[in-house]
């Protein structure tokens, strides 16, 4: 059986980020969607270069994942928890934390 997914808000993820606090935000879209705009703290690494790039990703830090709308990024954080990671799902994507400003 799957694990639920811990999630958090575009306005939480903000918050924290105003408050300076040390997160890892790992944006899992495209090159081109990233090309677009992404959050300056967050690492870039695409969904399907995940499973080889593990080694990138600190198994002692809680991760927040990023795409699009949500979707991509509830799937990585599903491998990654299989895999013994800590992260958690940002609800609504980059569309909604640019829709936010």
């Amino acid at each position: 059986m799957e694990q639920q997914v811990p999630t958090i808000t575009t306005d939480e993820v903000k918050e924290l980020l105003k408050e300076g606090k040390k997160v890892s935000l790992i944006d899992v879209r495209e090159d081109e969607e990233v090309a677009e705009g992404k959050i300056p703290e967050a690492k870039h690494i695409k969904m399907g270069d995940i499973p080889e790039r593990l080694d990138e990703i600190d198994k002692d830090e809680e991760h927040i994942i990023i795409c699009r709308s949500g979707g991509r990024s509830e799937r990585v954080c599903q491998f990654l928890q299989d895999h013994g990671y800590k992260v958690k799902n940002m609800v609504g994507g980059m569309l909604k934390y640019n829709k936010a400003e």
